[in-house]
């Protein structure tokens, strides 16, 4: 987010855009400035404001009038906005008088929801899929529906107006990642207001709201006091020790000059990688992507790398066989919606022979330049994502490496980064930009790769991690 240039004129209206702001944009401000994307002070251009979430600049203009009655913004004029913290008190404050709110929506709602309760079924179910797969937004967004549908079912214009005087949805969405400790509790609550409103019961689903609204203002309020603080602490020790997972950067293996790049969507992520010696001067090289985001990402992460490590000392005919027992420990000690992709690889360097496995991993490619041409060949084999069935099996393959090959692997944040229209940067780029790399060197690659995926998703933020191994065979002859 840019700096104001003073020298520079911006407009303040877009004719071809709707001027009503819009819904997903909104939503995605609000969660963005709520969780600190923007330092407290700093100050951001409206007008970059509107072409990054494509939004002419007087919509942007009402969404962050919206911002400054919560407190978190201060405009000037027409074109900037200084950025503050959010205001815990203001926060605690409109929670309270949501309660009342939604009370009252809930006895007003019952008679329009008596034996309709369908559509909040399917929030609360959808509330219990983000939950468990740790999608924070998705989680404010159908808990946003949930309470709205009751609002709007109680037909009473007044308390609809409250309630987007108060801004009730970006506080939900602002308040999703200080409570996650609790989701589950929170979500269940959900439960017994659908009964309620199911029956025609107004005034008990009236007082399930209300103490359902008041137990996440207690959370708020320790959140704020504190636990939000030893969180967040929490998680920056969590990030430290996942880099130790990691392998060193000054590792060596022979014959080969290696560089690798992990940048996690979150503060912790769920992508892996890792290279490792084994017996008889053989070495494992390793990447996967776990499903999802977050902690529950990451102690997935932790636990294919301790099963593949511990398989991969074990003798064995065939790494295939390797990896459908690696498939076993994962599937066992895992929840069933969680599963990773794996490529795994044993390189002997005697006879530049890999050896390898693709469990449902994008296709690392090793680069071959000859007559004036690159020749890209693809490392893929049948097998399924490790973790995502019981009993998988898994085919091997091998590759013999020649001087001057490039091995390029990667996770899918390289080829699935978006730029503003929505457009994935793909695989035809990267092959592209790989074919003109036969003199670069690893470090040199991977700066070109990230530098082309960068000025593409210029203004998009990076959705998931991204991981990034780039190899070259060496005649260490003439080292």
């Amino acid at each position: 987010m840019g700096l104001l240039d003073e020298g520079k004129k911006y407009p303040t209206t877009g004719s071809s855009r709707s001027r009503h702001p819009n819904k997903l944009a909104r939503a995605r401000l609000a969660k963005e400035l709520f969780s600190g994307r923007y330092r407290p002070g700093s100050l951001v251009l409206l007008s970059e404001i509107a072409a990054e979430y494509q939004m002419d600049v007087d919509s942007v203009l009402k969404v962050f009038a919206e911002f400054q009655t919560l407190g978190m913004v201060t405009l000037s004029g027409k074109l900037t906005a200084t950025v503050h913290s959010p205001n815990p008190k203001e926060m605690h404050e409109a929670y309270e008088i949501r309660a009342a709110l939604e009370e009252l929506g809930g006895r007003a709602a019952a008679p329009a929801l008596k034996g309709n309760i369908a559509e909040l079924q399917r929030e609360l179910n959808a509330m219990r899929a983000a939950v468990r797969d740790l999608d924070l937004d998705s989680f404010a967004e159908h808990d946003v529906k949930f309470h709205r549908i009751i609002v709007q079912a109680s037909q009473n214009e007044v308390l609809l107006r409250v309630w987007d005087t108060l801004a009730v949805d970006l506080r939900i969405r602002g308040s999703a990642g200080k409570v996650t400790g609790n989701l589950q509790e929170i979500v269940e609550s959900h439960q017994p207001i659908i009964h309620a409103l199911g029956r025609g019961q107004g005034r008990e689903a009236g007082l399930l709201l209300r103490n359902h609204v008041e137990t996440v203002l207690e959370l708020l309020k320790k959140s704020d006091s504190g636990v939000h603080r030893a969180l967040r602490k929490d998680l920056e020790l969590a990030k430290d020790v996942q880099q130790a997972f990691f392998p060193q950067e000054s590792l060596s293996i022979p014959g080969l000059t290696c560089e690798t790049s992990y940048q996690p969507a979150q503060s912790i992520g769920g992508d892996y990688y890792d290279f490792f010696p084994l017996q008889g001067g053989r070495w494992g090289i390793a990447i996967g992507d776990v499903s999802g985001k977050g902690i529950g990402a990451a102690l997935l992460m932790a636990s294919l790398q301790a099963s593949l490590k511990a398989q991969a000392l074990h003798p064995h005919l065939d790494i295939s066989i390797l990896v459908s027992e690696v498939n076993r420990l994962v599937y066992e000690s895992s929840p069933g919606h969680f599963f990773a992709s794996l490529f795994y690889g044993e390189y002997q360097p005697a006879t530049r022979v890999l050896r390898y496995v693709n469990a449902g991993h994008n296709p690392p490619m090793v680069l071959r330049w000859r007559n004036g041409g690159c020749e890209v060949i693809p490392l893929e084999t049948e097998g399924t994502p490790v973790g995502a069935l019981e009993h998988a099996e898994y085919t091997s393959a091998a590759v013999r490496l020649e001087i001057d090959d490039v091995l390029i692997a990667y996770t899918d944040g390289i080829t699935e980064a978006e730029n503003l229209q929505g457009e994935f940067w793909g695989q035809e780029r990267l092959e592209k930009l790989l074919r003109s790399c036969q003199d670069r060197t690893p470090k040199e690659i991977i700066r070109r790769v990230l530098g082309e995926v960068s000025d593409f998703s210029k203004g998009h933020p990076q959705k998931d991690d991204v991981t990034l191994l780039v190899v070259r065979v060496i005649d260490e002859v003439k080292l």
